[in-house]
């Protein structure tokens, strides 16, 4: 079986359909939840109430990125394409623990990474999704507490944020793809949950009864407005439907964000402006970013540049894997096919569908729509 793609685009990146004038809206849709909030910021600094950006920057908390890599780090090309690392990490401590389960031992791992590939003029994008149980040698890193750890020939890829935090997981995507990430966004457990529910849920229908005890997740074959706690468990679940495998889950979590891009429009359409920085203060309080969106004027900014691009724009895959013949639980790099990808994103092309044909995949594929 083939891997999740999409087919070739028939024009440039950025330049829509052939022939066809892409229509201006006032509902364009967001990439993601937060740059969709954080673009409800600058909407309320233009309203006169720009005094709220004082409490709101306290709320951001940041890591910087280039000081902790220094000028160890693939080129950084300016040519008008933005790089951004995506995680969601798994801390089982604080208000995490009653969501992730497992011991409050203090540690966290990156449960979902995805690097995000804005094409030049911000009208389109790819999204590649990097499976957690993929084996991958880990650069020496360095710890927020300035500890060295050494590097490994072989690690599981969310081992890297375990052992080094954000700045190793930065320098492990760098070293494994060659392409410099511009920005990092982190979203844990308890932000993920809260920035759904102050949404208002997330409309999914399943195709399938999911069921699973150990991420909290009970739905029958239908369709859903998904709590915060559902839609964590959905992205999370892996026993309940499917194979069992962190493939098919990955598989949920994109047809997730499609949905949810389909269903975020404009901050426009948020009339109420408690509403607006109720959203605002989740978004900015439950993200970490590098330094440079550290700022909610810079995370508006930002933000607001990616606003044109929805679903229909996304293209989305998983990192060309074959499963690990030593280990049914892992699986490891298809280096020749998973090159094609990283070339493809640095040249700011298409991903080509050849680079995911034949390549392993989960069985949940459908599942969500």
């Amino acid at each position: 079986m083939s891997a999740d793609s999409t087919p070739e685009p028939e024009s440039a990146p950025g330049t829509g359909t052939p022939g066809r004038r892409e229509p201006r809206s006032g509902r364009r849709k967001a990439l993601l939840v937060t740059a969709w909030s954080a673009a409800g910021v600058l909407v309320l600094g233009g309203t006169g109430l720009g005094y709220v950006y004082v409490n709101l920057n306290d709320n951001i908390n940041s890591v910087d990125i280039d000081q902790a890599l220094g000028t160890d780090r693939p080129l950084d090309v300016d040519d008008g394409s933005q790089d951004i690392l995506v995680l969601g990490s798994d801390s089982r401590s604080g208000s995490n623990k009653k969501l992730g389960g497992g011991a409050d031992d203090g540690s966290a791992r990156s449960d979902t990474a995805m690097i995000v590939h804005v094409y030049e003029g911000h009208r389109r994008a790819s999204v590649v999704s990097i499976p957690r149980d993929t084996l991958v040698p880990r650069p020496e890193c360095t710890d927020s507490e300035g500890v060295t750890h050494d590097a490994a020939s072989l690690a599981m890829f969310n081992s890297a944020y375990s052992t080094g935090g954000a700045a190793c997981a930065v320098k492990t995507v760098e070293s494994m793809t060659g392409i410099r990430m511009d920005h990092y966004v982190e979203v844990d457990f308890s932000g993920f949950r809260k920035l759904i529910d102050e949404l208002g849920g997330v409309e999914v229908t399943t195709t399938k009864d999911i069921n699973d005890r150990e991420s909290h997740l009970d739905l029958e074959a239908g369709t859903h407005r998904l709590t915060g706690e559902q839609a964590l468990g959905l992205v999370r679940t892996r026993h309940g439907v499917g194979d069992g495998s962190d493939l098919g889950r990955i598989q949920l979590q994109q047809a997730f964000i499609r949905a949810l891009v389909e269903q975020v429009r404009d901050i426009g359409v948020l009339t109420s402006p408690k509403k607006l920085y109720d959203l605002a203060d989740t978004a900015t309080g439950t993200v970490t970013t590098d330094s440079d969106l550290a700022s909610v004027k810079d995370l508006a900014s930002f933000a607001n540049g990616l606003k044109g691009i929805g679903s229909s724009q996304m293209d989305m895959v998983t990192m060309p894997v074959r499963y690990d013949p030593n280990d049914g639980n892992r699986v490891l790099v298809e280096k020749k096919k998973a090159e094609q990808v990283w070339t493809a994103l640095k040249d700011d092309r298409p991903i080509p569908r050849s680079a995911t044909k034949d390549t392993a995949t989960g069985d949940a594929k459908g599942v969500v729509r």
